[in-house]
């Protein structure tokens, strides 16, 4: 393995050699074996909860990006589509049920999550969720330290940990 490459593989996990490529955080490839594991990107989900002018925050309460701003959401689960992610994980996360019809589709965006140093690249779907209430518990606190409201005037996207919120955020949501 060439010495700019940076791979968490040191070894292959099929013959143990260390003749391998890692290529563009992509393509993992024994010369020994012909081994081939293709680090493809996974796909994840983000709710913008709105309420009046505002927006909910989640702030983090793990790695990465802990301490800083994010959206409710998290990753698709096998054989789940995306409105079902978004409904199992606002469940999971605020114990608040919605339903996909209370979904409004927004758009995607690409993602960079470093999990124990390893690089995932993600695809985050973001949908709306408008509310008429905005108490809302925790129930995940293991992953989220607190909620906060903020009016999109007052939005700081330097606050926000992950690029795609930042990117998706500040152009359709900061006033």
């Amino acid at each position: 393995m060439s010495s700019n490459e940076a791979s968490f593989f040191k070894y292959c996990p099929n013959c143990g050699s260390q003749d391998v490529t890692y290529v563009n955080n992509l393509k993992f490839h024994c010369k020994s074996c012909d081994f081939v594991l293709y680090h493809n990107i996974a796909a994840a989900v983000s709710i913008v909860f709105t309420f009046k002018n505002q927006i909910l925050f989640a702030v983090r309460n793990v790695d990465p990006d802990k301490g800083k701003w994010d959206l409710p959401g998290g990753f698709i689960d096998p054989n789940e589509n995306a409105e079902e992610a978004a409904c199992r994980e606002i469940l999971e996360e605020l114990g608040l049920k919605i339903t996909p019809i209370d979904l409004k589709y927004i758009t995607t965006a690409p993602n960079n999550y470093l999990f124990k140093n390893v690089s995932y690249r993600t695809l985050d779907i973001f949908y709306e969720c408008k509310l008429d209430f905005k108490t809302i518990s925790i129930n995940a606190k293991d992953e989220i330290k607190e909620l906060i409201w903020v009016e999109r005037n007052q939005i700081d996207l330097h606050k926000i940990g992950f690029i795609s919120v930042k990117k998706i955020i500040g152009a359709y949501y900061v006033i």
